[in-house]
């Protein structure tokens, strides 16, 4: 046993591990790079739509324009819950808005026509009504637990402009939908993050979609995965002032605790999706005449320069907190928002697993005791 135990050598985490191949994300950490398909991150986020982005991922080229029509109207086709799901939702009103969205993406399970079929086919169209329905959990449920109506969606409204709409009530500004629009794009897909490989694994036994988006909501739903932007906004209402954030950053660094917003699993150097943020909020932050929450950040950024050389740069997350901030958004809907961009690269993801299917099954090594002989329970002392 114990020339086993040396002969083993442990990735915990699987960090640096490869468990399959994909044709969705590529991703280069040291360069900062992110691509979808091929595409630059920078070229979708200022270029693309959510819708078009969707596109891309679930079926592997950019559509033509009528193509892009068709896959619009489908996604707002399917912007509807079962009466049965509204009511769980009300049930469970009081519940964290993670909690809440779990329970409910596994109710619509019992609701959906397709559920079992786990063809590339059925996978693609059950994905579209979940990218559809997920952004009305989660407002309808705000709104039930604020003693308001949920607000009906718009037909006329993109995915974003109506996720903001069915949110606050009230139709965004073009400025605020292309901001809320692009921050769903940076989040659509990311490779094997927590979720998404939780959604590989859950597909592995060959259980259907909505089964693993349920698991991948609940990966998501711990603070190390998904709630950066969450933290990245108390922070920043700590420091108070730009003035104050060399001296916020220096505590922190001497006390060993981490700055949030800062540092990837993946990327040293900047994260790619992060510049994008970066200018939204600039520009959001002036016109609602709160500039000092962008000041704040750069300060910040500025501040944890030092550290840059070492690999811990500023993530997507550290400014969209800030931007969800500004539009009035409660905290505990920071980590729901990502989900609402992230179902498409979930989707994606669990149709590669089950295109070459295989059970994941890592192995552990075990440290436990040598064997021993049982005793009877009246031997024992």
């Amino acid at each position: 046993m114990t020339d086993t135990k040396q002969k083993v050598e442990i990735k915990r985490g699987l960090k640096g591990v490869y468990f399959e191949r994909s044709a969705t994300s590529f991703i280069d950490g040291r360069a900062g790079e992110l691509r979808y398909r091929g595409y630059s991150i920078h070229d979708l986020a200022e270029h693309s739509t959510f819708e078009e982005t969707a596109y891309l991922l679930l079926h592997g080229e950019l559509p033509t324009r009528g193509a892009l029509e068709v896959f619009d109207q489908q996604l707002k086709d399917e912007r509807r819950l079962p009466d049965p799901v509204l009511e769980i939702i009300q049930l469970v009103r009081d519940a964290h808005p993670m909690d809440v969205l779990r329970t409910a993406v596994s109710a619509l399970s019992a609701y959906d026509p397709e559920v079992s079929d786990n063809s590339t086919e059925a996978i693609i169209r059950k994905g579209i009504r979940l990218t559809s329905q997920v952004p009305i959990i989660v407002c309808a449920h705000n709104r039930i637990r604020n003693d308001l109506q949920p607000v009906a969606s718009s037909p006329s409204l993109g995915h974003a402009a109506n996720f903001l709409y069915m949110l606050k009530g009230e139709p965004p500004s073009v400025d605020a939908a292309k901001l809320m629009d692009t921050d769903m794009i940076l989040h659509a897909e990311h490779g094997s993050n927590a979720s998404s490989f939780t959604a590989r694994v859950v597909t592995g036994t060959e259980a259907n979609l909505h089964a693993a988006i349920t698991a991948a909501v609940a990966a998501l739903s711990g603070p190390a995965h998904g709630g950066a932007a969450e933290n990245v906004m108390k922070m920043a209402l700590e420091v108070g002032d730009a003035a104050h954030a060399a001296e916020y950053v220096k505590r922190k660094r001497q006390n060993r605790e981490p700055v949030m917003g800062f540092g990837h699993r993946v990327y040293r150097a900047e994260d790619p999706r992060a510049r994008h943020m970066r200018d939204g909020v600039q520009k959001l932050s002036a016109e609602m005449g709160q500039p000092q929450w962008y000041e704040i950040l750069q300060a910040l950024v500025d501040a944890m320069q030092p550290y840059a050389r070492h690999g811990v740069n500023v993530n997507v997350d550290f400014y969209a907190g800030v931007v969800y901030h500004l539009h009035g958004i409660p905290e505990d809907l920071f980590v729901p928002i990502f989900a609402v961009g992230r179902v498409p690269g979930w989707t994606v993801q669990v149709i590669e697993q089950m295109e070459n299917n295989i059970l994941i099954r890592p192995l552990t090594q075990y440290t436990g005791p040598e064997p021993r002989d049982y005793v009877p329970l009246d031997q024992r002392e």
